[in-house]
């Protein structure tokens, strides 16, 4: 790799076209011009400038490293000015956090982009695994996970809890039906299903409920917005986060049965610990926390 200080002292001689302007220019003395170019020269291999007496003449070796010296002056413009537009209504977010916790946060995002036309928001719903892994290849600037991530890499902080919700049909009471209801009813599984089952199901229904193994499946489906409908045709029950019943279209025809035993998941902002992040990330940050509050049970 060529070294920038000498770099920049040709690129500078080569515009100048002079010893003595060139080290007015840079703060140098002449022989320090001469020097860097030299040693520039030795790192090359191959003499970059034809010093005959009354002109100042390039090599095709010289031609070649000015072209590097032009680039990397553009490059390091190009990122100064990225660094003063810093704006917090201007550029790309990256956002990840599962399915159910998108269908509140999306609607969310679009106000912000109402409101800052030339920012970008880019939102990725999937499993908790693939976030933690986008996050430390840095596709995501941020995401939202239901536990606090071990990587070292990663730093987050908790934000709140989200509950696990019993969704049945509305044409139910909201008081707890008994295990023999549900299995009647049948269980709409969906990717998470099963792991929800497993831990809400053994905490409130200790004497009927022996794994999810056991449970009459009625259903599956793999998308988060399809899971409730057919709780509200009256044809399963099923379990997910509050976010996934708040937000869904069919609202008005699920219940969300009252538990002994509320389980509630926690809720991380997580991000790479030594990366800084843009002025523009603060306001997305906001946006996350403002929706994750009204998930909480009540006190």
């Amino acid at each position: 790799m060529l070294n920038a200080h000498w770099l920049e002292t040709f690129t500078t001689l080569c515009r100048t076209q002079s010893f003595t302007k060139t080290a007015a220019r840079l703060n140098m003395t002449q022989p320090g011009v001469s020097q860097h170019v030299r040693k520039l020269e030795e790192q090359v291999g191959q003499p970059l400038v034809s010093r005959p007496v009354k002109s100042f003449l390039l090599t095709d070796a010289g031609e070649a490293v000015l072209k590097v010296g032009l680039a990397r002056r553009t490059e390091e413009r190009n990122l100064q000015e990225t660094i003063a537009l810093d704006r917090e209504d201007a550029g790309k977010c990256a956002i990840g956090c599962s399915g159910s916790f998108a269908l509140l946060l999306y609607p969310r995002l679009i106000k912000e982009m109402n409101r800052a036309p030339d920012l970008s928001i880019h939102l990725e719903s999937a499993p908790q695994r693939q976030l933690v892994t986008a996050l430390l290849e840095k596709q995501l600037d941020i995401a939202i996970l239901d536990h606090k991530p071990v990587n070292p890499r990663l730093s987050a902080v908790q934000i709140g809890h989200e509950e696990l919700c019993l969704v049945v049909p509305s044409s139910l009471p909201a008081s707890l039906p008994d295990f023999e209801q549900l299995q009647d009813l049948g269980f709409i599984a969906h990717p998470d299903g099963i792991d929800y089952a497993d831990r809400l199901l053994s905490r409130n229904f200790k004497s009927g409920f022996h794994g999810s193994d056991h449970l009459e499946l009625r259903g599956y489906v793999n998308q988060i917005g399809q899971i409730p409908l057919a709780v509200a045709a009256g044809k399963g029950f099923t379990i997910l986060p509050r976010s996934g019943v708040e937000a869904s279209e069919f609202r008005d025809r699920l219940s969300v049965a009252e538990l002994e035993n509320p389980i509630l998941q926690e809720l991380w902002l997580a991000q790479l610990s030594d990366r800084r992040m843009p002025a523009r990330m603060q306001r997305i940050k906001d946006a996350v926390r403002e929706v994750a509050q009204p998930l909480q049970l009540p006190d």
